[in-house]
């Protein structure tokens, strides 16, 4: 077997883990041959790869980013804006692969998918700090970046204890609030704004303004695309040329301005940006990111294509890639963390009475 590997969207911690199992394991088991496509789908476009072998594949479980490097704007169906997807075919036939191992987010599935359709054999694997794709309970990354952010809200927390001021945390997570729900829960904030959930600025202020009462100080964690009822996400700029154009961020400064003029207390805001997503992995996404690639392997060793690897239940499945391309998995009000957050008192900026 000839198998291809690539990388796509944004990088996350765990890449090198995944592209060391699925590679190893069908070195091993199945005396494969292993092509890297360089920088995503770009590599397949720009027909840049190489080959990979398992000494290079060694050594790497515990480096952060992605050895093959990674693009999250390289479309074959729109790249510069011309369809080039029918050369990307051509090329993939060219390099006589008998598969495509994709690993990325929603975005990255959604490209898989419409590969898929040409008749290019696809298995994709789920890799975002976002944890937003559907049918997959977790995503490695995910807990890399959770950890990164429970140490900035500890670290900001010393500050506001010390000061007697209101913190404001702002996390990544785009449309979706896990990132900033988990952190805010695992660091003991006293509020959490998800975008799933519009937030009343005035019970932001009455929650802060309670904390501040007993404890002379308090820490907000603001997911990046959370936004006030009736009202917007806050967008930091727009890039025509990117397939998601849509830039969020600095709604933790516009919160900051908002609630210095509702409650008497200095107000400081921290965005921890890129940060979140780089790093060496933790324990668990290596460990994570090792299984979903060796089970990735066994599906192209199947020849079970059109597929993606995810975890239901605690366990390893796979579902089409239909059923997760251009969706996104979002916070419900039925989520566990979420009810467990409420039950502790913790403030989701909710109007009345929804927040009682």
């Amino acid at each position: 077997m000839r198998i291809g590997i690539l990388t796509g969207g944004g990088d996350c911690p765990g890449l090198n883990a995944a592209i060391r199992a699925v590679a190893k394991s069908l070195i091993l088991n199945h005396k494969a041959r292993i092509i890297g496509i360089e920088q995503g789908f770009r590599g397949l476009i720009e027909q840049q790869v190489r080959p990979l072998s398992y000494a290079d594949c060694s050594g790497i479980l515990n480096m952060g980013g992605t050895i093959l490097g990674t693009h999250n704007s390289a479309d074959p169906f729109n790249y510069k804006g011309q369809d080039v997807s029918i050369q990307v075919l051509d090329y993939y036939h060219k390099l006589g692969l008998d598969g495509l191992v994709v690993i990325g987010g929603d975005g990255t599935m959604a490209i898989a998918h419409s590969l898929a359709g040409l008749g290019i054999n696809v298995v994709g694997m789920p890799k975002t700090i976002d944890n937003d794709l559907m049918c997959t309970d977790r995503t490695f990354g995910f807990d890399t970046a959770v950890s990164i952010v429970t140490d900035g809200i500890d670290r900001l927390r010393t500050t506001g204890q010390s000061h007697r001021r209101v913190m404001i945390l702002e996390t990544m997570g785009r449309y979706a609030g896990w990132i900033a729900l988990h952190a805010g829960m695992a660091g003991g904030a006293d509020v959490i704004l998800i975008p799933e959930f519009p937030y009343s600025i005035e019970e932001v202020a009455k929650a802060c303004k309670n904390r501040m009462g007993e404890q002379h100080y308090s820490v907000l964690v603001v997911a990046e695309g959370a936004m006030p009822s009736g009202g917007h996400m806050t967008i930091r700029e727009s890039l025509d040329t990117s397939p998601d154009p849509v830039r969020l961020g600095g709604i933790g400064n516009v919160l900051k301005h908002q609630l210095e003029n509702l409650i008497d207390a200095e107000v400081r805001s921290t965005c921890l940006g890129h940060i979140q997503r780089g790093g060496s992995p933790t324990a668990f996404d290596r460990i994570f990111a090792t299984q979903l690639g060796s089970y990735a392997a066994s599906l192209v060793a199947n020849r079970e294509f059109g597929k993606l690897v995810v975890m239901q239940n605690n366990q390893l499945s796979s579902v089409p890639l239909a059923q997760v391309a251009t969706q996104s998995k979002k916070v419900d009000g039925h989520d566990l963390t979420f009810q467990s957050a409420l039950a502790m008192g913790i403030s989701f900026g909710l109007p009345s009475p929804a927040n009682s």
